[in-house]
């Protein structure tokens, strides 16, 4: 026990204090938030990306939709293009919304949160064109064969750096907007309307002063950047690029499952802490992966394959406590917590038996999800099933993420399962001995209570 409080007495040191810091940070609440918000569109169009390549996973269906529904693709699939397709363009905007109202809520300023989402949006769209050093002069780029002209590269879905790969540069800028917005507003650089003037002009003249700084200050950055021979975009893909190949690696991916679960032993939500950071390239990827990539950390690739039954992957020990506990504390606990579990959430058990703070079971918490990831990780790297391509909701039941979120890959929704079944396997004797600890400490109550009952008589 003296071992495992130190451990305990580690993981809050060095984890749970700096990560606790992290988690208050206004940006990284307001990504959480942002990634939260893009999740129903990415849902939508993903799931009409699904419908149009159900022909690729059933062939007996291809007559049948090219005779029907493939006439008609091009208009359906809209849904897909805008919302994969400008992905940037919805991170930015929530992201930019987002960090204003924190702020205007936190530090008393009179920020307006649409004018922030606004002036993100602005800062983006200023960043997307090329332009290049030619002759002295600064002039757009125009390559028909690569498909710039005027310096807008268009790609399948319209303008390239407005899908999946745009969203690393909109965090960015609206970073960048949001805090020259709370500069202006904190040193009152703004224009101060009469108090008859009515809401909706006032808040337009306050953002104007922003504007022209906003403005002002990404085209100094971005001039520089011309004059060096690149931009904003191919400069904050350096090291976002770096960072989401590194996420694409085996021990990449033990990595995040061990912050993850490391910190919920501490009491930290882990999830909302690390998937804040990991959303972003989780969404970039999936937009990656319909265009033919092979990635596999994208999308709910946690819920379709990891984290089945909530944190720790405890859905088989929530069957463990229904059907094979003796304790009844743990009976009880798990017979009220299988119907969440089913839709991957394990509050209950968290908290009910606890597994924060409990050494008998910190070591399935994090060894059952590590290896659920290991299995899911090497099944797509090894193309034995097809990489996740759609965004299903995160409380999709075991199997079912898995089998449409890949396209309706059969074979990945039974790795989904065989996941399940593994990590019921590592929970197994863990279980067992801590189930048997209890049925002790009930027994020993038990007889306390009747010596007890005995003496009053």
């Amino acid at each position: 026990m003296g071992e495992n409080n130190k451990l305990f007495t580690l993981l809050e040191k060095g984890l749970m204090g700096p990560m606790g810091k992290i988690a208050q940070f206004k940006i990284v609440r307001a990504i959480m938030g942002a990634g939260m918000a893009s999740i129903p569109f990415t849902i939508v169009g993903s799931m009409f990306l699904v419908f149009n390549v159900l022909p690729l996973t059933f062939p007996a269906l291809t007559n049948v939709f090219e005779a029907s529904f493939f006439k008609v693709s091009e208009l359906y699939m809209l849904a897909n293009s805008a919302s994969m397709g400008v992905l940037a363009l919805y991170f930015c905007i929530v992201l930019g919304y987002e960090y204003s109202r924190i702020i205007a809520e936190e530090e008393d300023l009179d920020l307006t949160p649409i004018s922030g989402a606004l002036l993100s949006l602005f800062a983006l769209f200023m960043s997307l064109p090329q332009i290049v050093l030619e002759g002295g002069s600064m002039i757009r780029v125009n390559n028909l064969e690569s498909n710039i002209i005027n310096g807008w590269e268009i790609g399948g879905d319209g303008v390239a750096r407005l899908g999946s790969i745009g969203i690393f540069t909109g965090i960015v800028m609206a970073i960048v907007a949001v805090q020259l917005y709370r500069l202006c507003v904190a040193r009152k650089w703004i224009i101060k309307m009469p108090e008859e003037v009515p809401l909706g002009v006032a808040r337009a003249f306050t953002a104007l002063i922003p504007a022209f700084l906003v403005a002002f200050v990404v085209l100094i950055i971005n001039g520089t950047l011309v004059a060096l021979g690149t931009d904003i975009f191919k400069l904050v893909a350096i090291p976002f690029s770096f960072v989401a190949n590194i996420t694409d690696t085996w021990l990449g991916l033990m990595v995040i499952y061990f912050l993850v679960h490391a910190l919920w032993l501490v009491g930290i939500h882990g999830a909302n802490i690390v998937f804040s950071f990991i959303t972003p390239i989780a969404l970039s990827n999936l937009a990656a992966n319909s265009e033919g990539a092979h990635i596999a950390l994208a999308g709910e690739f946690n819920n379709a394959f990891v984290t089945l039954g909530g944190s720790g992957a405890t859905l088989g020990f929530t069957l463990f406590l229904i059907y094979m506990a003796k304790s009844k504390q743990l009976n009880i606990l798990g017979k009220a917590a299988i119907v969440p579990a089913l839709f991957n959430i394990n509050e209950p058990l968290i908290f009910g038996v606890p597994l924060i703070y409990n050494p008998f079971l910190a070591i399935p918490f994090f060894l059952a999800p590590m290896a659920s990831a290991t299995i899911a990780f090497f099944a797509i790297k090894l193309e034995f099933i097809q990489p996740i391509i759609a965004n299903m909701p995160w409380p999709s039941p075991v199997g079912i993420g898995a089998f449409i979120g890949t396209g309706g890959d059969w074979k990945a929704g039974l790795v989904a399962i065989l996941c399940a079944v593994v990590a019921f396997f590592i929970w197994l004797p863990f279980a067992k001995f801590y189930d048997a600890k209890l049925v002790a400490e009930e027994q020993a109550n038990e007889i306390e209570i009747q010596r007890e009952a005995e003496l009053q008589l």
